[in-house]
């Protein structure tokens, strides 16, 4: 539905996950007889969350300990892992600043000058995979085409082209066009692509042949892209458009894209929500920064804070709760919903009715934006629960 906002100039309506609510369903289902797994392409995953491309989050050790537990973990090509043999002096040195709050854009955007070492690309990828696990990672469109064979040959699992916007259409009069197709075409391994919140630009990345699409531009915690830009669209919307650019893709080819809801999500309530608008996973960052193993220790900076002519993410202290099985499968020991978020997944899909996650994409969704307040004044006066 769009509103006139002035004369002649109309605006859709738009909505974020504290505007909604899931209604529950006729049936309901025991936790132990719902499937929370997904896959992207051809790879199976056991749990549909994916960790964030984000220094504070994902190094090898983090990449290794999160695939374990049946999700995957998304290594930073662009950024201190493969900038630096020895990242942990240089992680302390941001730590420092993020803790502080003085300061971090430039000790960040001087930390980021040192060049990638094309070595490193293969060193980690190749130490992710000696751990067991499966080995994804993330590079910008420019860097793309030169790092995915790379990334291949060292055996990597999951290769993810990613920016604040990405398109398939690009114009420009000093760089050459990257051919996303090309690419998606020459490797075999699954490629995801991002950021986009659009229905149209959603499908026309669908037809370049890749696996999986990340839709969120601006809601990461760490991200300040929509107060610098001023772009972006609430991730409810977002990833219903894209959900639905999915399914017709399907119907047209046949291949099914999956829907990566990224950014946005802080409890486990947004995340059922992301899963009831569409998505087929879920990317996060700052929820998995506050664990134990995470590099940033509680610190979480965003992937353009380093951008040393426009920065548009910022380093916030989110702190620890606790190491990431805890947060991933519990027992939580914390009251608002940001820890055994499988957990909350699964008794969410079970209150709904929903025996698997596509059946999660079915559930009902009204608009409800006084949800989270209603009856819970107490809560608000003593920064408690919901409300701290």
């Amino acid at each position: 539905m769009s509103f006139f906002i002035g004369r002649d100039r109309e605006a859709r309506r738009s909505y974020g996950f504290d505007e909604i609510s899931l209604v529950p369903s006729l049936t309901t289902i025991d936790i132990d007889d719902v499937d929370t797994s997904t896959k992207i392409g051809n790879t199976e995953m056991k749990i549909p969350f994916l960790a964030s491309a984000m220094d504070g989050v994902v190094d090898v050790r983090f990449a290794v300990s999160f695939g374990k537990l049946g999700g995957i973990a998304v290594l930073n090509l662009d950024g201190v892992q493969t900038r630096y043999e020895n990242p942990e002096e240089i992680l302390e040195k941001i730590r420092t600043v993020c803790q502080n709050k003085k300061g971090g854009t430039e000790v960040i955007q001087k930390i980021y000058e040192e060049p990638v070492k094309e070595k490193l690309i293969s060193k980690r990828v190749q130490e992710i995979k000696k751990g067991g696990v499966r080995a994804a990672v993330s590079t910008i469109p420019k860097n793309a085409e030169r790092y995915a064979k790379i990334v291949e040959e060292a055996g990597g699992d999951i290769f993810v082209i990613q920016s604040t916007v990405t398109t398939a259409k690009f114009i420009s009069s000093r760089q050459e066009k990257v051919d996303l197709k090309n690419i998606c075409n020459s490797i075999k391994i699954p490629t995801i692509i991002g950021n986009t919140v659009t229905y149209g630009a959603a499908l026309e990345l669908m037809e370049t042949g890749c696996s999986g699409i990340l839709v969120g531009v601006g809601p990461g915690a760490a991200c300040t892209s929509r107060g610098v830009l001023g772009i972006g669209v609430p991730q409810v919307t977002a990833i219903v458009d894209c959900a639905a650019a999915r399914d017709f893709h399907f119907k047209k080819t046949g291949k099914y894209v999956s829907i990566i809801g990224d950014g946005g999500m802080i409890t486990g309530g947004d995340i059922c929500k992301a899963f009831a608008c569409g998505s087929d996973a879920v990317m996060i960052g700052s929820g998995f920064a506050r664990a134990e193993e995470s590099p940033g220790r509680g610190c979480h900076w965003g992937m353009a804070t380093s951008h040393k002519n426009l920065p548009r993410g910022t380093g916030v202290y989110v702190g620890l709760s606790g190491k990431i099985e805890e947060i991933l499968f519990g027992p939580a020991k914390t009251d608002d919903g940001t820890q055994n978020l499988v957990g909350a997944l699964k008794t969410s899909m079970g209150s709904l009715g929903a025996k698997n996650i596509k059946e999660m994409n079915q559930v009902e969704i009204i608009i409800a934006p006084e949800i989270k307040h209603e009856g819970k004044i107490l809560q608000k006066m003593q920064g408690v629960g919901m409300c701290k």
